[in-house]
């Protein structure tokens, strides 16, 4: 039975910004997004030759592009929310990006995490099977 993983990919915060489309993007040698696009394609490599398949993969906007939210109560949700916008001074890393990988089996699993290219670390988890809701 082939189960889903999601690899979150926790790194230092980037500057997204500068590699939008129209911008001159920095020249950070082997750092740079160019440079890692090669690392990338070697880890996709490795997943179909050990016989895993990535579903998607993205990378993510820098922190300010985001936030966190604490939902209000009940039907106040909304309203009562408490907003957090990034960057997050309490934190020296975030999720620059992701992948979504089928495997057959926990051992490829857990190898394919250790494959995911980054300068941080990786948290990989199961994700929960459909229950036909």
């Amino acid at each position: 039975m082939t189960d889903t993983y999601v690899y979150l990919i926790h790194e230092g915060d980037w500057n997204s910004d500068a590699y939008l489309p129209g911008a001159s993007a920095p020249d950070d040698g082997a750092d740079s997004m160019n440079g890692s696009f090669a690392a990338h394609a070697a880890f996709a490599k490795a997943v179909a030759e050990m016989g895993a398949r990535i579903v998607t993969g993205e990378a993510l906007q820098d922190s300010k592009h985001g936030g966190r939210v604490v939902p209000g109560a009940g039907d106040r949700k909304v309203e009562d929310a408490v907003y957090t916008d990034g960057p997050f001074t309490d934190t020296s890393e975030v999720i620059s990006g992701l992948y979504v990988v089928e495997a057959d089996d926990e051992d490829t699993a857990r190898r394919i995490a250790a494959l995911v290219p980054t300068g941080g670390h990786i948290e990989w988890r199961k994700v929960f099977p459909k229950t036909g809701m």
